[in-house]
């Protein structure tokens, strides 16, 4: 049994080097400041470089540590390179968080582009497999995180190619967690109704749109969520407080049922 400590310490990622892949805004870019705002220093990927490096320099400027790797998350040379570059700059890699996805278009399946179809499973799914492997012959001992969504949890009228790719994003954390112990942790976290910028899209509203969001979505904590709130969940899911947690997916939804 490991030495017991207190549990602020558990939290601490100092020592940890995490690779955070759509990390230019949004979601992502809560991650990876909330990631070293605990002490971690961090890899902010993704295929846009100047947000990237405007993520990276505001970290770094607040005393953290941060680099900026440009990364297509659908080419395994990039995602290679990626893990290589956190190795090469910090020494080493312990966390791994597949942030990149989304998909815009909402359509009936019956109506879907195959190429659409095609696209959507390549971010959403796909990158997820290559990021996780890729990671894992990275890192000793650590964690990877997938960052999933409501709509893998069931019925999704008009975007049942994302929410099949968010459903086999859950099967491969089960099995990756299986695989991949003891020495590598694999846990999902699925956000709720976060008004990121392809959220809106995807839902077809705007920002002055917002109050009619919560009320759609019936959210029993009655605020929407930020990137923040997934930023902490990540903490938590790469720190030692969870070091008995893997396989699992945590919902982060302001108790909203999952859609």
């Amino acid at each position: 049994m490991s030495e017991k400590r207190k549990v602020d310490e558990l939290f601490d990622l100092t020592g940890h080097v995490a690779v955070i892949t759509g990390a230019g805004r949004g979601i992502g870019e809560g991650i990876a400041v909330a990631m070293s705002e605990a002490g971690a220093a961090v890899v902010v990927a993704a295929r846009r470089t100047e947000e990237i490096e405007r993520v990276a320099s505001e970290i770094n400027d607040n005393g953290g540590q941060a680099l900026a790797v440009t990364t297509d998350v659908t080419d395994d040379t990039a995602l290679e390179n990626l893990a290589e570059a956190a190795v090469d700059r910090f020494g080493s890699l312990t966390d791994w968080v597949n942030n990149a996805g989304g998909s815009p278009l909402r359509m009936p399946i019956m109506d879907l582009p195959r190429e659409e179809w095609d696209k959507t499973m390549a971010l959403n799914l796909t990158a997820v497999y290559s990021g996780s492997v890729i990671a894992a012959r990275h890192i000793d001992t650590g964690s990877i995180i997938n960052i999933s969504s409501g709509a893998g949890f069931g019925p999704v009228p008009g975007s049942a190619h994302y929410g099949a790719a968010k459903a086999a994003v859950h099967s491969l954390t089960w099995t990756f967690s299986a695989e991949f112990a003891p020495k590598i942790r694999v846990n999902t976290v699925a956000p709720g109704a976060i008004p990121t910028e392809i959220m809106l899209k995807a839902i077809g509203r705007k920002e002055d749109e917002l109050d009619k969001v919560l009320q759609e979505w019936k959210i029993p904590m009655e605020r929407l969520g930020t990137p923040q709130d997934i930023g902490a969940a990540c903490v938590y899911l790469a720190s030692d407080a969870s070091s008995w947690v893997t396989g699992e997916i945590l919902r982060v939804g302001g108790g909203a049922k999952p859609r």
